[in-house]
């Protein structure tokens, strides 16, 4: 008795086949995202898909530890990882191959990661990604540049509008640090913070006492960047929470002068996934309920300041709008060559046929080569 054939269609969780146009059409952002990357300065880079473990979950990678498939590599018997993100590879390659180029140095990349696990809201596992990455300053203006980059790309693919949403990762921990505030009641004002649960930070806030009593109006400050803004002005807050506000402001202030029809939150007390940002975090959501198209941050790329954004592809996609597609012409057998090359030069598909069983219907062309010209198939029967 012989058991069924698996399914060759079928894929593991979270995994699929992107066919045409899709395939095509997501090709065709990342290399309009990708020059206006290098329209201002961001040299390309391709980090290899695997790499020692080592290397891969230090720093920064450490943070996406939890998410990297590993495997033992027959060659050197070493352990190696599979990226759950680029960002860390970036990192490594500035800090070794790329040390010493002058700061600061602008990188850009694309490529494939994946993950462990998906989520709810996510359930895919290997994500195309695309980015910039700004190494070696620490400033307001290298964070609302890549923010701004990221805008300009998804302007450059048709995504008008997005917002962008501004957290304050390490505003909190300040706030607390300040207070003394540590053990179990840190662990549950973070939980606390972490599910917007503003009656339980609110009572356990008034346990911690100040500067830790005034993370329930932070909390519920989160909205329009102006009003969250102001509520960070009129608080009283220990100098390592004071700066991170002010500079959250000097970023709002470069960004509004840029894109000034822009929308933009903050939310000074959100933390969530950011594991390794030192400063303030990016997302950029699409409009209507296109959602999370990218995040970014300030980080630490090994000893140097750094700041990126990555674009998630496939949400990206969604979002964009279809591109008309380009008409296909038939190009019967032995036709002109010059005349199919004619009308490739003008925008068009040429499809050729091979046998005499090709047909215009039968290779999906709306269109065949008359003369040397594009004629519809209607007009030419």
């Amino acid at each position: 008795m012989t058991e069924d054939l698996p399914n060759p269609a079928l894929l593991p969780s979270g995994l699929a086949d992107l066919l045409p146009p899709e395939a095509a059409r997501e090709a065709a952002m990342v290399e309009a995202m990708l020059a206006v990357f290098a329209g201002h300065g961001y040299e390309r880079v391709k980090p290899p898909l695997l790499e020692f473990e080592d290397s891969l979950l230090a720093g920064s990678g450490a943070a996406v530890a939890d998410q990297t498939f590993r495997l033992m590599d027959p060659d050197s018997h070493r352990m190696m990882g599979l990226r759950a993100d680029i960002t860390p590879q970036v990192a490594r390659i500035a800090a070794t191959r790329l040390a010493g180029l002058p700061r600061p140095l602008r990188l850009s990349y694309s490529g494939q990661v994946l993950h462990i696990h998906g989520s709810q809201l996510a359930p895919e596992r290997q994500v195309p990604q695309a980015g910039i990455e700004l190494i070696g300053v620490d400033c307001a203006e290298a964070d609302a540049e890549v923010a701004l980059l990221a805008i300009e790309a998804l302007a450059a693919i048709g995504i008008a509008a997005p917002s962008l949403d501004i957290t304050l990762p390490t505003m909190a921990p300040a706030l607390l640090d300040a207070a003394g505030v540590h053990g179990d009641l840190r662990r549950k004002l973070a939980r606390a913070l972490d599910r917007k649960d503003a009656a339980a930070v609110r009572e356990l806030a008034a346990l911690a006492g100040p500067p830790a009593i005034g993370l329930p109006a932070l909390l519920t400050a989160a909205g329009p960047a102006d009003r969250a803004l102001t509520a960070l002005r009129e608080a009283e807050l220990p100098p390592a929470a004071r700066a991170i506000a002010d500079n959250a402001a000097a970023i709002v202030a470069v960004i509004r002068a840029r894109a000034p029809e822009l929308r933009i939150t903050l939310d000074p007390v959100e933390f969530r996934g950011l594991q390794y940002h030192v400063g303030v975090a990016f997302t950029l959501y699409g409009p209507g309920t296109t959602g999370e198209l990218a995040r970014g941050g300030r980080y630490r790329s090994g000893e140097e300041p750094a700041t990126g954004m990555t674009l998630y592809l496939d949400a990206v996609r969604r979002a964009a709008p279809v591109p008309p597609r380009a008409p296909r012409v038939f190009i019967p057998l032995g036709a002109d060559p010059a005349a199919a090359a004619g009308l490739r030069a003008q925008g068009f598909v040429t499809v050729a046929a091979l046998t005499p069983a090709d047909t215009p219907q039968r290779l999906r062309c709306g269109h065949i080569l008359r003369g040397t010209s594009a004629a519809p198939i209607e007009e030419s029967v």
